[in-house]
């Protein structure tokens, strides 16, 4: 509009209009320019220049510098909301671009007219919170699970909290999705990732490289799957498998997992963020980069570095997962597992002291749900608690419930 305006004013330049209202709001006498000024209104219509009220008196070039702040504040927001490289400009992009926080784009994109969409929960068919939980048929362990929409008008989280008998041994599976871009991404992870891993041939003899092959595996399939959509998408995947003994925890992306063990708070997996500097080294020598956007960036666009999905930067955003692997034993108390939407706001040490006198797995979930929606979490928020059985339990429980008896105890 601004650059129209302009060339109006170059190919009409026969008047005095221009010159004149320049040189009067200057408060230069006009007449020595060769042009008769234009008609005026009557004086009971015209604004006064010399009324303190009036939003242009002295200033110079007063409909071009208007033009000119109204392009920049209508622009601003189309500047914070991330793109993809080579869509410039695209405003599809712009949302799937998005991750892990509100963007003014994103809204105007869902929503053009202004209004908030009603919420929907993506993979669930209503906004209610939902949660859930149970027991292992061996008795050695329990889980629980919470979900909620938390502040956002969609639903991108996932998890999985999935037992099965395998070769006759109980495995427990159980994984936190957090999508970007959309819910696709996370649901598909959730629906294949945990069915191929306990179909390759080295899952009891090499866990973790099975781990590792199963990620990239998936990775590749959910890529294949995704050409019919215009929006890139991803997500993340905190998991954490119980074979025999022995926990294994692979994360790919910004969800964590935490353990407590002999009371003290120990992550067992670390955040992909592209300012590391060991993520920032490997993102360079594939030759992209990261940059400031709001935070920091995979080539201005993506806040995680590594995630399934987002076919557009895969070459820099990898689904390699990191693994480590600890002993079931009696000083091994509990696990969580939870989207950023309760980490932006819960720390390690304040997420296990909340869980630790709280007996019901299930409970526990809901508790650290609610404290994060209570301490204004923006985002999606999922849960999962997996305690272990073996050792006494506390001896008080803040909800009052006995401890769970597993079946056949």
């Amino acid at each position: 509009m601004m650059m129209g305006w302009g060339r109006e004013i170059q190919e009409k330049p026969s008047t005095a209009s221009t010159h004149g209202l320049s040189r009067r709001v200057h408060g230069i006498d006009p007449a020595p320019f060769p042009f008769p000024a234009p008609p005026r209104a009557p004086a009971r219509h015209r604004p006064s220049t010399s009324s303190p009220r009036h939003p242009f008196r002295r200033t110079s070039c007063s409909s071009f510098c208007l033009l000119r702040h109204l392009r920049f504040l209508l622009f601003v927001p189309y500047l914070r909301a991330p793109r993809p490289p080579g869509t410039i400009g695209s405003s599809s992009s712009l949302v799937a671009a998005c991750h892990h926080g509100p963007c003014c784009a994103c809204a105007l994109k869902r929503n053009p007219a202004g209004r908030r969409p009603p919420p929907s929960m993506g993979h669930r068919g209503d906004t209610k919170p939902v949660s859930g939980g149970g027991f292992s048929e061996n008795g050695k362990f329990s889980y629980g699970y919470a979900s909620s929409l938390g502040k956002r008008s969609s639903m991108e989280d996932f998890h999985e909290t999935r037992i099965d008998g395998v070769d006759g041994e109980t495995v427990g599976l159980f994984g936190v999705f957090d999508g970007h871009g959309g819910a696709r991404a996370a649901e598909f992870v959730k629906q294949n990732l945990f069915s191929n891993l306990i179909k390759h041939p080295k899952f009891f003899t090499d866990t973790k490289s099975a781990i590792a092959e199963t990620f990239t595996h998936t990775d590749s399939e959910l890529l294949k799957a995704d050409t019919t959509h215009n929006r890139d998408a991803g997500s993340t995947a905190s998991t954490a498998i119980l074979v025999g003994d022995r926990l294994v925890v692979a994360n790919v992306g910004d969800s964590r997992a935490v353990i407590c063990r002999g009371g003290d708070a120990i992550a067992v997996s670390r955040d992909h963020k592209p300012d590391q500097t060991d993520e920032r080294q490997r993102i360079e020598d594939a030759g992209g980069f990261v940059m400031w956007a709001g935070t920091w960036r995979v080539g201005g666009v993506l806040a995680v570095s590594r995630a399934f999905g987002d076919k557009l930067l895969k070459q820099y955003v990898v689904a390699d997962p990191e693994i480590k692997e600890e002993v079931v034993d009696s000083s091994l108390e509990f696990l969580i597992l939870a989207s950023d939407g309760l980490w932006d706001v819960v720390s390690n040490e304040e997420a296990v002291a909340m869980v630790k006198p709280i007996v019901d797995s299930q409970e526990a979930a809901k508790k650290l749900l609610v404290e994060a929606t209570r301490r204004g979490s923006a985002d999606n928020i999922t849960c999962v608690v997996v305690r272990f059985l073996d050792q006494k339990p506390p001896a008080a429980a803040t909800n009052g419930s006995p401890a769970p008896v597993a079946p056949g105890k």
